[in-house]
Order: C-alpha cells, then structure tokens, then sequence
C-alpha cells in the first residue's frame, strides 16, 4: 500500500490511531511517521543510498515533537544530499559515545547492566553514585577521570563530615570502574592504587538492659510512624535485618513461622523465622494480602524501606548523640538551647537499626546458646565443608531461643503489652 502524504501538525499526529497493521505516513521527501498496531508513533526518515533503502529511526512520539523530527530531519537530510550516509554516521557516533562515555553514561550502564542484575541492593548504588559522582563529574569522559580526581571527591565527603559515606562512594566507585574495564572502556580503573579514605571502624554497640527498657518506654512518644516503631521492636524480638523485617509480607506468614523468601534473604537461602508472642502481637492482626510495614507514600506494591527506620532514629536520636549535654563535644548541639529531652527523645546514645539485631544476637549468647544456633537463627552462611554437608534447618532450636529470649526481653522491659505506639 503507498504511503500517505500530509502536512504534518501536532493536532494530526495526536489524532493518528493505531490500526491493525504498521502504516506509514509521509508528510514528503522521506520524512514521515510509523504508527504501530501497538500504537507506537515512531519519526523516519527515508532514502535511498548507493541504491539501497535506509529506513533512519528519529526518535517516538511524544517523546520527540513535531519540531525536534524535523530538525532531527534536515540535519540528515543535508548529510544525504552531501552524498553521506547519515545513518551510518549516527551509528558510528553511538559506537563512539558507548566506546568513551560520559560518567552520567557509565553509572545509567552501570546500574542497568550489573548492579541491577547482580545486586539486590542496587538502588543504594544508584543513590549513592548520583549524590556525589554525578554531580561533580556527570559531564565529563570516564576515560579522563584520573586517580587524583578519586581522592579529591573522597577528600571533600570527608570534610563535610561523613567519612562512612566517602568509604561506601569508593567501594561503588570501584565496582563502577571495575565494570568499565570489564566492558573494554577503560584500560585499567582509576581507583586502582587508591586506599579506603578512612579506616572501616567495625560497629560493636550492644544496647544494656538499661537502654533497652529506657527505648522501649520512650519509642511511644518518639516522632515517627508506628510502622517504624513496630519494625524496630520486631528487629529486636526476631533478630533478623531490617531489610527483611520492614519488607514483611503477610503471605511470608503461616501460624507461628515467618518464611523469609531467597529473593528477599541476605544469602539467598529461604530462612524460617519463630515468631513469639510479643512478634505476633507486633505484627497485629492480618486482615489482608500485603505488606506488614507498607510505605505511607502511598505507593502501591511497596513497603517501608530500613534508610526509614535509620532516618526515624536520627530524627528522635541524632548521631553521635552521647545523652549527657555535659559530655557533648558538639557545638552546634549545645548551641541550640533545648532540653535534652527535646533532642534527643529516645534517651539513650545513638543506635542504628543493625544493633538491635546485634544486641539480641549478643542477649542469646549470655542465654547459653551455642555460635551454631545463634548463627541459624541469624541466617549466617556456614562456613568450609559444614556448608557443603549440613543441611539441618534447626527449627527446634531457633523456636526454643526466641522464645527464651522473648521471656529474656519480658523480664527487661516489662509490660509488652502494644496497643499502640
């Protein structure tokens, strides 16, 4: 069937409907639009080219307007009627570009084709790499980035006063480049040679008996949401990460037993967690299919996510906190002339979400229990042959140690009664 020929206006393309076959309409010298039985609206331009037809794609509507195709067109057209094969140009130029990418390419390339295949955590790549990477070299070729150009952008995270977060940026920048080598853009990365920019200091904080009972009386009052409230008190009670305990979905539940799923668990093993009674009491009543901790934004098919629980912490416990104004080597605490209690609402030293799971791991320990129990009930990954030949789940035991620690807990905090937070 020929082609149709006609003046080409916004209104017109928007009137264009899909049929039951690609038709093609031209408004004159090879310039026109596809239109897909899918409803696909896709520019071209086509000619012809030591005799061979080239069909040249321009870009989807409405991606691309009426006014960028036809300028997206006479650029090729000019090249054409140069004797130049304008599509082969522009795929010598994609090649190019994909061959020396900008670094605001290399992190796109990075993150859809590794981190997202490779890691379940790949959007933590993606908000770190696009806090500080992007910003300060977005524009710039990967291939000029040098090893002085690593230590600079370290050195200034530092110097804001966050030494973790210039060690994360480095092991991501580093995965980055790896991958850049791996895909023959780079000869050698450029964090090659360049050391962690801070010692990694191994968290060791294990919340007293104290500080337990002193959190779980003033989490009620804290200034966050009881879905962050419960979530935190559930790390405590069940040991597990809070990636996996704010993700809770209620089909991972059935009576007393939490299966954590192989998509959601750390080693990517199934993992069968008790639940006590203070656990299913945190939990509530499950009235429908769907998340336990869903997000507040509304979002459908999404839970709470655990930066949530460690921003709500901050915001009721400021880092560094050492709950004693006395001792506070913090100017800029001790110039704001508010109550202790004011700043810092959960009165105790800060804490992050991980070492409620460490205090309970540490509470089972002084329990008697053995490493190899605490370890199942962790979800730790067995080590040499006992990996290989150990098959045993140990329900029994992880039952018998949560609810142990359950009755451990009760004599600590006293009344677990959670009507609401």
């Amino acid at each position: 069937m020929p082609a149709k020929h006609i003046h080409f206006t916004d209104k017109y393309i928007d009137s264009l409907k899909p049929q039951n076959k690609i038709v093609d309409i031209r408004e004159g010298d090879g310039f026109g639009i596809r239109v897909t039985p899918g409803g696909v609206k896709t520019w071209f331009f086509i000619y012809r080219i030591d005799g061979i037809r080239r069909f040249m794609n321009l870009g989807h509507y409405p991606s691309v307007s009426l006014s960028d195709a036809k300028r997206k067109y006479r650029t090729a057209h000019e090249l054409w009627m140069q004797g130049k094969d304008p599509l082969r140009i522009a795929e010598e130029s994609i090649s190019e570009r994909r061959a020396s990418p900008t670094i605001a390419e290399l992190i796109d390339d990075y993150i859809e084709h590794h981190a997202k295949r490779f890691k379940k955590s790949w959007a933590e790549d993606e908000r770190i790499l696009k806090k500080d990477v992007l910003p300060a070299w977005g524009n710039r070729k990967a291939l000029d980035i040098k090893k002085r150009d690593i230590s600079s952008l370290l050195e200034l995270i530092i110097d804001r006063g966050s030494p973790v977060m210039a060690n994360n940026t480095f092991k991501i920048m580093r995965r980055m480049f790896n991958f850049a080598v791996e895909k023959d853009i780079l000869p050698i990365p450029p964090t090659f040679g360049v050391k962690m920019p801070t010692p990694k200091v191994e968290r060791d904080r294990v919340l007293s008996e104290k500080e337990l009972k002193i959190l779980w009386d003033n989490l009620p009052e804290a200034t966050m949401s009881d879905d962050s409230k419960r979530a935190l008190k559930l790390i405590l009670v069940t040991l597990q990460r809070s990636s996996e305990v704010c993700g809770m979905h209620s089909s991972e539940i059935e009576d007393r037993w939490w299966t954590i799923p192989p998509a959601r668990s750390k080693n990517k093993k199934e993992h069968r967690v008790y639940l006590s009674d203070i656990a299913l009491e945190l939990i509530g009543p499950i009235k429908s299919k769907g998340f336990i901790f869903p997000s507040p934004r509304k979002v459908n098919g999404t839970s709470i996510n655990r930066h949530a629980l460690s921003h709500a912490i901050l915001d009721n416990c400021p880092s560094k906190c050492v709950n004693d104004c006395g001792a506070c080597s913090i100017e800029e605490c001790l110039a704001i002339k508010l109550p202790l209690k004011e700043k810092n609402k959960l009165e105790i030293p800060h804490f992050t979400p991980h070492d409620l799971r460490r205090t309970g791991a540490t509470g089972l320990a002084k329990l008697k229990y053995s490493d190899e129990v605490i370890d199942a009930v962790l979800n730790h990954v067995k080590q040499g042959v006992v990996k290989i030949y150990n098959r045993y789940r140990y329900d029994k035991e992880k039952q018998q140690a949560l609810e142990k620690w359950a009755r451990q807990l009760k004599k600590i905090v006293g009344d677990f009664t959670f009507k609401s937070c």
